[in-house]
């Protein structure tokens, strides 16, 4: 086990699992993760590798005789019957039978109806009215002559959720965790392995979980496919539902004039829609209208009276084009259906997460390491929903007067969401809380700008805040940094005459959008770039910096394993490409021999050097033998040295050995590390 696991063993005993296990017990069960791990919590909550392997065959054990599968429906059946009794998992839902008088549940999987269950059980489980509840039931069979009698018997019946928690035990053993290490622990909770993941994109993973902790909370996440964008939402949380964005009525969303039956923000924490993008999906007006109500005043009405709900919305979907390509032609809204491409609805979303920034999932990016049995966070978050941490960062900063009431909302929302689930002990320092209040301003600015876009009615917004000492911070988007030429533009039709902008030049390093002729000018400067930005590659950060020079020297102890002399190759492409071909340009690489993999070092080096001969790069290297540089610089024989905080490791994991990806073959779809560059004249 790791450091980190092992502190996450001595501090929740009990309360954790090994993530990998879930996938270890699945099998072919269509269960969600949250049910699995219920189960894993019972037998596996260890770190035991004895008790592990027996708890894992308990587990199997468990659902082979007892899960229901739906082919195998009519063989449990006859198990019931001939047992007279007999135990299942299986999503059980509950209706009332205004006939009879009595609520009969209806078993998914079993296919059985019409089985009696008593008040009391309804009473303490309401949600099995609405939707259904993964339950281990006890079902009992006995024939009647009476034809109306149902033969099958709910003899027990147990939801399968925690049924207690110390919240503050969690808050104290919180205490024992640096910041990085919680993220970490909870980022393995929800099933990823962090080393794969940056700081910012471990934010936008757990934003996924402030609607179960926020009331009323509206989030959108807009992205390619394959980014796990409904997992949370359908496998999390037994207090969250996911539903099929097409599939939504106002009686089965919110309530049912003619029985007076409440809907499902009635009765879930996070209601999620899936699939929600999509220009052509038929929308009914009024379904737009009373969701705006419901986003915007947390109640709706059924008739003359009005009812009030703490569901957060959620909203899900897959988008076709690229940012730049929204960004020049309409908006990033662009992929919702007409009914819910209205400002006024958009204006009620909290949060955008954008999407696009988000991996799409691989077989690696799955942790092997020790989280939280997801059924005990969510309890922990669904306590929390109790709690208003907004105000936590009024003792440091204050919010620009330009931001309005509206977006002010917004903001304090996903401030007091991420700073329950980072800090439920309090405690941020200063440093701390100003990175979560950044982010929470950066999702809202992300609708608002949009909406100027789309409703010239919106007026400009300042999104910035002020210090104790009134120095004021303004806050951008990453797509702002990356595409400013297109992001500030108002999107015209070709019949209105309007005029697109001129593409800005290539002075950050970032791959030019379109071609353009001026020489870029060499001068002294500092850049930063954000974590997950793209459209940077060597050639447009250095290359003009090492057109002419005859000899460069490049410091980094950090050119050891593969994928660092991989870099450090693809820096050499970047000279040829900026080089004459009838120049030789010599390479001098200063670094560190890997204490383990020193061998690879060499033979790698040697192989560079052999193919480097062939294109006129004189390369050689040396090893620093007191081990001791740190600082990680290029110099050219022609007057410059540039400063590298990272050195070459500017790039985030993407899939190398991919032939057919193009993060591989071309270094600006790459999204990259937050790094910095100083560019001196010497």
């Amino acid at each position: 086990m790791s450091t980190l696991d092992q502190k996450i063993n001595e501090h929740f005993p009990g309360l954790v699992v090994r993530k990998d296990l879930v996938k270890t017990v699945k099998g072919n069960a269509i269960v969600p993760s949250y049910v699995l791990e219920y189960l894993l919590g019972q037998y596996c909550a260890t770190s035991d590798e004895a008790t592990i392997q027996t708890g894992i065959e308990t587990v199997k054990e468990i659902l082979a005789k007892h899960y229901v599968h739906r082919n195998e429906a009519g063989l449990v059946r006859s198990n019931i019957k001939e047992k007279g009794r007999y135990k299942v998992i299986d999503k059980i839902s509950v209706a009332l039978n205004e006939k009879t008088d009595a609520y009969e549940a209806q078993f998914s999987n079993l296919g059985i109806k019409k089985v009696l269950v008593d008040s009391g059980t309804v009473k303490a489980h309401p949600k099995l009215l609405v939707s259904g509840v993964w339950c281990i039931a006890d079902i009992e069979y006995v024939f009647s002559e009476d034809q109306n009698a149902s033969p099958w018997i709910l003899s027990t019946l147990k939801p399968i959720q925690l049924s207690h928690f110390d919240y503050d035990a969690y808050v104290a053993a919180r205490q024992q965790f640096s910041t990085d290490e919680w993220i970490d622990l909870l980022i393995q909770s929800i099933g990823f392995n962090p080393d794969m993941f940056g700081k910012r994109s471990k934010l936008l993973q757990l934003l996924r979980l402030v609607p179960f902790c926020e009331r009323n909370y509206n989030l959108i996440e807009l992205g390619p496919k394959g980014t796990g964008k409904s997992h949370v939402y359908s496998e999390f949380s037994p207090h969250g539902i996911l539903v099929s964005g097409g599939e939504v009525t106002v009686p089965k969303l919110f309530v049912n004039n003619s029985s007076g039956k409440i809907g499902l923000v009635g009765y879930w924490d996070c209601v999620a829609f899936d699939e929600f993008a999509g220009k052509q999906k038929r929308v009914d007006k009024a379904l737009v209208d009373i969701m705006k109500n419901y986003m915007a005043n947390k109640s709706f009405s059924r008739g003359v009276e009005t009812l009030g709900a703490e569901a957060s919305m959620v909203f899900v979907g897959n988008t076709r084009h690229t940012v730049p390509y929204m960004l020049k032609h309409s908006d990033l809204f662009d992929e919702l259906p007409d009914k819910f491409y209205d400002s006024a609805f958009l204006d009620r979303i909290h949060f955008y997460i954008p999407g696009w920034e988000v991996d799409i999932i691989r077989g690696e990016m799955f942790s092997d390491g020790y989280g939280f049995v997801v059924d005990y966070l969510a309890e922990i978050l669904r306590s929390m929903r109790n709690y208003d941490y907004s105000d936590q960062y009024k003792e440091h900063f204050t919010l620009s007067s330009d931001i309005s009431t509206r977006d002010r909302d917004g903001i304090n929302k996903t401030f007091s969401g991420l700073m329950k689930i980072l800090f439920p002990q309090g405690g941020a320092t200063r440093e701390e809380v100003e990175e979560v209040l950044r982010f929470a301003i950066e999702g809202r600015k992300r609708v608002k700008d949009q909406l100027q876009r789309i409703d010239t009615t919106y007026g400009e917004v300042r999104f910035s805040y002020h210090d104790q000492q009134g120095q004021e911070r303004l806050v951008t988007t990453l797509e702002e940094e990356e595409y400013p030429g297109y992001y500030h533009q108002t999107v015209s039709t070709p019949d209105d005459g309007g005029v697109e902008p001129e593409p800005t030049a290539d002075v950050k390093g970032v791959e030019p959008k379109e071609p353009y002729s001026p020489e870029p000018v060499l001068e002294e400067k500092h850049l930063t770039f954000q974590e997950n930005q793209k459209g940077i590659s060597f050639d447009g950060l250095f290359g003009p910096y090492l057109k002419g020079a005859s000899k460069i020297t490049v410091t980094d102890p950090y050119i050891r394993l593969f994928y660092q002399i991989r870099n450090f190759m693809e820096f050499l492409e970047a000279i040829v490409k900026n080089k004459a071909e009838e120049d030789e340009v010599a390479v001098h690489l200063v670094s560190v021999r890997d204490e383990f993999k020193g061998d690879l070092q060499d033979e790698s080096f040697e192989k560079i050097q052999e193919s480097a001969r062939t294109v006129g790069i004189d390369f050689t290297w040396e090893f620093d033998e007191s081990g001791t540089i740190h600082a990680r610089h290029i110099v050219t024989d022609h007057g410059w040295k540039i400063s590298l905080d990272r050195g070459l490791d500017i790039f985030q994991h993407y899939e190398m050995n991919e032939t057919f990806a193009f993060a591989n073959r071309l270094q600006q779809f790459r999204s990259s590390k937050a790094f910095e560059v100083t560019f001196i004249k010497v």
